[in-house]
């Protein structure tokens, strides 16, 4: 079966072809990073980390690019609020935004260029198209792009010109000759960070960036573009009709969203201030039960976050974990594995699934069912199975942790002695058949969220 995905631009799925046989060319908006990034952002950037292995899995030569916005409105502002340089709040949100992502098992992109980085290449595409009419500079510093000059805006989201402009509305101090009139350079106000242009001190608006960082990145047309659900209209819309102004070239050739992620029927989102940050939630959940709980929606689905939905994705992924405890997966040769995954008709079932405009529900109902195959297996069989296991697990970046320590979670040093001291004065009290304090400490280990298990070799703990 050919991958498909489905075309955001077309609004259809179609079979995946790229420009260069064999190679990928992708470009991702990334974050801007002015506050730590919440589960909106982790939703996004877990689906497009999926997305970007399965490629590499099939054997594409992926080139994925991720930006960063260093430089806007609320960057400017919180760093006002706290008093600092913007770059130092940009460092620090930065290293933050790639621990919060490292956690998740999101792997790094090939480049992840920053606007500040490009902006030189952001001033020769503004001045492109001022020279070929589709941009002007106004009195005040400002240069804006003339949207009605563009035959195919909206072709991305649909919108059209005459219900935008209904809802259009224009500042006092602006001086667009259209209410429609996005820009494409401000000029800086006294004391904001700024650049030198040929229309005065200032900086690039937001759309402009990753025109450029991806045309330079990636060429003037590329294979995939993708971002959240809130990008499509206006920042996406404006990029194409910039991007294609600019080169008289098609953009991008597949345009992908991931769906939101809702609190009560709502996005998600900073602005309406009912968000939950990653690291928030990494605070009371495994970073792979997060990502576990991401990977159940297909990407362009909409997920509702809760509770239940995070205590699911655990119970889930502690069945993958038992079943992999039961088995040893270093005892099967690479070839052995190389050879199963080629005839097993789970990894063709599993393959059938991701090619599926990347289902990973239906991917994962599929390890589940392995799952009960390796339950039931014994011996070489038993390994060989959980050794497919892992290894298509892998495709979505998970069930790579040591079974073990998975079940016993963040636990350090001293708590693990603790709970081992634990351990033995409850066997000391069950030898000695005094009940009452084998049950004392089985209640109080619980207390602290360690749950026991008495099997035939002892007993087990693990944190819940």
């Amino acid at each position: 079966m050919a991958l498909t995905i489905y075309n955001t631009l077309t609004r259809q799925k179609e079979a995946f072809k790229p420009l260069v046989d064999g190679k990928v060319g992708m470009y991702v908006c990334g974050m801007t990073v002015y506050d730590y990034c919440h589960m909106g952002h982790g939703r996004v950037m877990v689906a497009f980390d999926v997305i970007v292995r399965y490629l590499r899995h099939k054997g594409y030569e992926v080139n994925y690019i991720r930006n960063i916005t260093d430089i806007d409105d609320k960057i400017i502002n919180r760093a006002n609020e706290n008093g600092e340089p913007f770059n130092v709040l940009v460092d620090r949100m930065v290293d933050a935004m790639n621990e919060d992502f490292t956690k998740l098992g999101v792997i790094a992109p090939n480049s992840e260029p920053k606007a500040t980085e490009h902006i030189d290449g952001i001033l020769a595409m503004v001045q492109t198209l001022i020279d070929k009419g589709f941009a002007y500079a106004a009195s005040n510093g400002d240069v804006y792009y003339r949207v009605r000059k563009f035959d195919g805006y909206g072709k991305l989201s649909g919108k059209i010109l005459e219900e935008l402009e209904s809802g259009a509305r224009v500042d006092v101090a602006d001086e667009k000759e259209d209410p429609l009139d996005f820009v494409l350079w401000k000029s800086a106000k006294p004391g904001e960070p700024s650049w030198t242009s040929p229309w005065g001190e200032g900086r690039p608006g937001w759309h402009i960036e990753c025109s450029a960082m991806s045309t330079c990145c990636l060429g003037n047309n590329f294979d995939i573009h993708g971002g959240g659900p809130d990008l499509k209209f206006p920042h996406h819309e404006n990029e194409i009709a910039q991007s294609e102004a600019a080169t008289g070239e098609h953009y991008a050739n597949t345009w992908m969203h991931a769906g939101a992620l809702r609190i009560d029927g709502e996005k998600m989102s900073k602005s309406l201030n009912n968000f939950f940050t990653i690291r928030d939630v990494l605070k009371e959940y495994d970073a792979e039960v997060l990502r576990f709980f991401l990977l159940s929606s297909q990407y362009r689905s909409e997920i509702n976050y809760s509770q239940e939905g995070l205590k699911e994705a655990q119970q889930k992924l502690e069945r993958f974990y038992t079943a992999l405890q039961s088995a040893d997966t270093s005892v099967v040769a690479p070839e052995s594995l190389a050879s199963l995954e080629a005839e097993s008709d789970y990894a063709q079932r599993f393959e059938a699934a991701m090619d599926d405009d990347f289902n990973t529900p239906q991917a994962i109902s599929v390890l589940f069912e392995l799952v009960t195959a390796i339950n039931k297996a014994e011996g070489d069989e038993k390994n060989s199975l959980a050794a497919l296991l892992k290894k298509l697990g892998d495709v979505l970046g998970t069930l790579q942790t040591d079974p073990e320590a998975f079940f016993k979670g963040d636990v350090d040093d001293s708590e693990e002695s603790w709970i081992q001291q634990m351990l033995e004065k409850r066997a000391e009290a069950k030898a000695n058949k005094d009940w009452g304090t084998a049950d004392q400490v089985r209640d109080e280990l619980a207390a602290k969220g360690i749950v026991l298990k008495d099997g035939p070799e002892g007993t087990s703990w693990s944190k819940s």
